[in-house]
């Protein structure tokens, strides 16, 4: 933020960016459709982060400090870039090794239309909350459940939908989850108070959801999934060596996973292990992937094991839909989704650096009387926060640190707080096209960030509920013992 020798911005100069960053998006998506955050988005980001920096030079800021301060910015998101390479190198690999063939091939047979997509929230929710992590969740079992869904014929928006679903419910009810950790000590609420403070909004978010995807997956049409089932089923068989062997690598990453191994290290043991795995078992699918006779049979395999790293498995049998299924991955793969965290961390830096996000905030608490319109406000400020920031950790720790002295002031326990943060900026941070979270899911799952939200009923519904709580000051806990006397 700014220091006391500059002047402070005004509240038309904190609204210009973000005004002139609704427009210039409106326009992205009008002029480039689905195609906007392929590059348009990212120009538009850039800009507004321009304009913002202007601002602070005209308030007395020098550019040594602006450009410090977009660069601490930018800083905060390596550690997700570098995981995005990870996934990448770990979806070619298990595409090549023949783990994620597997997956795909079981689950035809085990999950049927009827009740796919409830099943898929399901089981994303319990992975999630065994290993405390949405990502992780997403870019192993959703890789496989994506794949499912396009073998049955169902609708990949909505498969995407149900995995984020019950893997952001899992990752917040997870005591191994970073921002479930995070939100409470920002707020000194105990952990465990926390996740028992949150199973009141988070509970009816998730059965709900779970009776929607219920709903629509016994309305689907099941006819045309036969046919397409029989055909991926054959092509897989003839293509892959199907073995339950192939899903070691799987299990390697959740176990390291659960075992809280750093993120990054995780995915690429699971990637590097899959290399092994695809030499072993899919000897003649590297062959044919290479496709270059000339070369030793110990350097094609090396080749191919290599090139499914950095630019992903490919294949082209003149099935579209297999093709499309399998033809994923690598760190290249990933490259427009780190473009696009990088020209949307610069603008939340930008905001920050020069005072604008402060002054915005300030406003808001300010107007803030009730209970009801305190909470309300949090919701609001942390769902703009991810819009803003692009990065849910910021959008979890500003808002907290803001508003924990005005919850403390009026009587209000910290777990109100610590629950609020999670229920908004945890929660909606992947459905933001250009937050590093639905940049992420967009890039891992291959479904669009603006096509699959709609579907993301828990994300969508949990922040309401907690408003609805707020509002008849439901489960709304006051300030008890010592601390309420002080």
């Amino acid at each position: 933020m700014a220091d006391s020798s500059t002047r402070q911005p005004s509240m038309l100069q904190a609204l210009l960016p973000i005004g002139l960053l609704v427009i210039l998006l409106a326009f992205s998506v009008y002029l480039y459709g689905s195609d906007s955050s392929y590059g348009a988005n990212q120009i538009a980001l850039i800009i507004c982060a321009a304009v913002a920096l202007l601002v602070g030079l005209k308030n007395g800021q020098t550019w040594r400090e602006l450009e410090k301060g977009v660069v601490d910015g930018i800083s905060i998101a390596l550690g997700a870039l570098l995981i995005l390479l990870m996934v990448g190198a770990l979806i070619g690999s298990w595409i090549l090794a023949g783990t994620v063939p597997t997956m795909i091939y079981y689950g035809l047979q085990i999950l049927s239309p009827e009740y796919f997509y409830v099943a898929t929230c399901a089981i994303c929710a319990i992975v999630a909350l065994s290993i405390g992590s949405s990502w992780t969740t997403a870019g192993t079992v959703g890789i496989g459940l994506i794949g499912v869904s396009q073998g049955l014929g169902l609708s990949m928006e909505i498969t995407a939908g149900a995995i984020i679903s019950g893997a952001y419910f899992g990752d917040k009810m997870s005591p191994l989850s970073d921002t479930t950790n995070l939100a409470p000590a920002v707020t000194g609420t105990d952990l465990f108070t926390h996740i028992r403070h949150m199973m009141w909004t988070t509970t009816p978010a998730l059965i709900i959801s779970l009776v929607i995807f219920a709903v629509i997956g016994f309305n689907s049409d099941a006819n045309e999934q036969v046919l397409v089932l029989e055909d991926t089923l054959q092509l897989l068989n003839d293509n892959f060596n199907i073995s339950l062997w192939t899903l070691v690598p799987m299990l390697v990453v959740f176990v390291l996973a659960f075992k809280k191994v750093p993120a990054i290290a995780t995915i690429l043991v699971g990637a590097l292990l899959a290399s092994v795995f695809a030499i072993i078992f899919q000897s003649d699918v590297i062959v044919t992937f290479v496709n270059e006779p000339e070369l030793q049979t110990g350097l094609v395999y090396l080749k191919g094991v290599w090139t499914s790293l950095f630019s992903g498995f490919s294949v082209s049998t003149g099935n579209e839909v297999y093709d499309e299924l399998l033809s994923r991955g690598g760190m290249t793969s990933m490259l427009n989704t780190m473009f696009l965290i990088i020209t949307a961390m610069s603008f939340g830096a930008a905001m920050e650096v020069t005072g604008l996000l402060h002054k915005l905030i300030k406003t808001v608490i300010g107007v803030a009387k009730s209970t009801g319109a305190l909470i309300g406000s949090v919701l609001a400020t942390c769902i703009g926060m991810n819009v803003i920031t692009a990065d849910q950790y910021i959008s979890i720790v500003l808002p907290g640190r803001m508003y924990k002295a005005e919850f403390k002031r009026r009587g209000l326990d910290a777990k109100n707080l610590s629950r609020t943060l999670e229920d908004s900026a945890t929660i909606t941070s992947p459905l933001i096209p250009w937050n590093t979270c639905g940049a992420y899911m967009a890039g891992t799952l291959g479904v669009a960030t603006g096509a699959y939200w709609i579907y993301c009923y828990f994300n969508l519904i949990t922040p309401f509920v907690s408003f609805i709580y707020a509002l008849f000051n439901f489960k709304i806990s006051p300030i008890e013992g010592d601390e309420a006397s002080e």
